[in-house]
């Protein structure tokens, strides 16, 4: 526990100062992207991706900042039959949903088979879209003590072939700021029965 309010606002900016040099994406045997939100309207190439300068910078004057906010922030579309780049109202303008398309054409042009993306809470834990050529991952429980969804770990293995782990929340939680009224709302959980494609096996 810190001893005072300035000890905390330094402990936040020390933290922020290292997100500013962490990487945003990872890639598995040249073929599987990890991302956090997804390529939105403007990421094209990974090359894109390795060329941002450190510290990262989210400004009005940066250039970089519409490829930050795609990478951290965008969704995909509610169901893969929603093609191109619509604005996401859940999370607000300037943020963005893309649809299936954006995702083939990515992968085709990259060279890539899979993205695997996170940012959104999904029921099951795990979350097909595209055709399966992108899987939300979703690893936090009964996310803020009020969706009651299941979370999941991916295993890949040696083929790239990908196992989803479930994991079931767990009744007698008892973290106490999961119950304060007065913090920033959560994400709301994603509903789009349709994008479940192929239920079997977690997704």
């Amino acid at each position: 526990r810190l001893e005072s309010r300035q000890a905390g606002l330094e402990a936040w900016r020390a933290f922020n100062a290292l997100f500013d040099h962490l990487p945003l994406a990872a890639v598995i045997n040249n073929v599987i992207l990890c991302v956090h939100g997804g390529v939105g309207a403007t990421l094209n190439s990974l090359e894109e991706l390795r060329r941002l300068q450190r510290p990262l910078r989210m400004s009005a004057d940066s250039p970089a900042s519409a490829l930050l906010l795609d990478v951290l922030w965008s969704d995909p579309t509610e169901h893969d039959s929603i093609q191109g780049v619509h604005p996401n109202a859940e999370r607000g303008d300037p943020v963005v949903r893309f649809g299936p398309d954006r995702v083939r054409s990515f992968l085709r042009l990259n060279g890539l088979k899979l993205i695997i993306r996170g940012h959104e809470c999904v029921m099951d834990g795990f979350q097909r879209f595209a055709g399966g050529a992108l899987l939300t991952v979703f690893s936090a429980t009964n996310y803020c003590g009020v969706c009651e969804n299941a979370g999941a770990l991916l295993i890949v293995g040696k083929e790239l072939e990908c196992v989803p782990k479930l994991i079931y929340p767990v009744d007698d939680l008892e973290d106490a700021w999961l119950r304060h009224d007065d913090l920033r709302p959560a994400t709301p959980p994603r509903d789009a029965p349709d994008a479940l494609q192929g239920r079997g096996g977690g997704g």
